[in-house]
């Protein structure tokens, strides 16, 4: 028979619990709103003349290198397989990922990009039903399809022309299930090792792949362009605070909330994508595009409840 104590407890415990929840899906949207910022930073650096790769290889390296220098006691996981899963971790939430979808935007159009990369959290419910038997609950998938409908009408922004270029769109597809294998990955090894630890073996094979990547095709960039303040601002940027900072806040979201709902914060991105052009680029906003915004909050709350 439990007493008043107990009672007290568990009622203190399950507060402390719901905090702690809360707490994760602020940093959850804190995250995928510095990645809806990030195609700023990117695009004015392939302005200055980097290639996406390039810049991609610069961001991991700067990561790498902040990451290493508070967490560099551990350098291999405890088994060959958890060591294999890790240099798939990084080419699926890393090299081959951003490769993908990168190349996509340069074969198809941007809109299209925007909308199918928001097919992650499907792949993720998908292969968690099939890997972990996972039960959906009808809030998540009418919050997850309330949530996508919305991403369709911010993308397109009241002007629905859905040009499809079957190679491109293709590639985004691949980009969205790789994120998704990622996500599973992280499932599997964050409750063996410690967040620091995952996210820095990721960007360490991520940056190895990228190496194999440029003995093919090689490495162009001019260091005079690196010198220069807007270039290493935004690599800044993007490498420390876009990538360690957010790939170790992505990590520990996922632990904590778990891969189906941290996936679904993955439809906010285009949402912070589009109010960034419309304060920045002064892009339109339309009563449809709006009400796609409002789809996109109210699914992804109804989805994380």
């Amino acid at each position: 028979m439990k007493t008043r104590r107990d009672f007290s407890f568990s009622k203190t415990k399950e507060l402390a619990d719901k905090h702690r929840h809360i707490i994760y899906h602020t940093i959850a949207i804190v995250t995928v709103c510095i990645w809806g910022t990030t195609f700023v930073s990117t695009k004015t650096l392939i302005n200055a003349g980097l290639s996406p790769v390039e810049v991609l290889l610069y961001r991991f390296i700067l990561a790498y290198t902040c990451i290493w220098t508070i967490a560099h006691k551990r350098l291999f996981a405890d088994t060959i397989k958890d060591e294999i899963m890790l240099s798939l971790g990084g080419l699926c939430g890393g090299s081959l990922y951003f490769i993908a979808e990168n190349t996509a935007l340069s074969i198809t159009l941007a809109s299209n990009v925007s909308l199918l990369i928001c097919t992650t959290p499907i792949f993720t419910f998908l292969l968690c039903k099939i890997c972990y038997k996972d039960q959906l609950s009808r809030k998540m998938i009418y919050g997850s399809l309330t949530a996508l409908l919305g991403v369709g009408m911010v993308v397109f922004n009241g002007s629905m022309v859905l040009k499809i270029k079957p190679l491109g769109d293709m590639l985004t597809l691949v980009a969205a299930l790789l994120w998704a294998i990622y996500s599973l990955i992280l499932r599997q090894l964050s409750h063996k090792y410690s967040n620091l630890f995952i996210t820095r073996k990721i960007f360490f094979y991520s940056i190895m792949s990228l190496i194999v990547y440029f003995m093919f095709f090689p490495l162009e960039t001019k260091w005079q362009t690196l010198a220069q303040p807007t270039v290493y601002a935004n690599l800044l940027f993007l490498g420390i605070v876009a990538s360690m900072l957010c790939y170790i806040m992505w990590n520990a979201v996922i632990k904590v909330l778990g891969t189906n709902k941290t996936s679904n914060y993955i439809y906010v991105t285009p949402l912070v994508t589009f109010l960034t052009s419309a304060i920045f680029l002064s892009e339109p906003m339309t009563v449809i595009s709006t009400i796609g915004a409002a789809l996109i909050l109210f699914g992804v709350y109804t989805a994380a409840k």
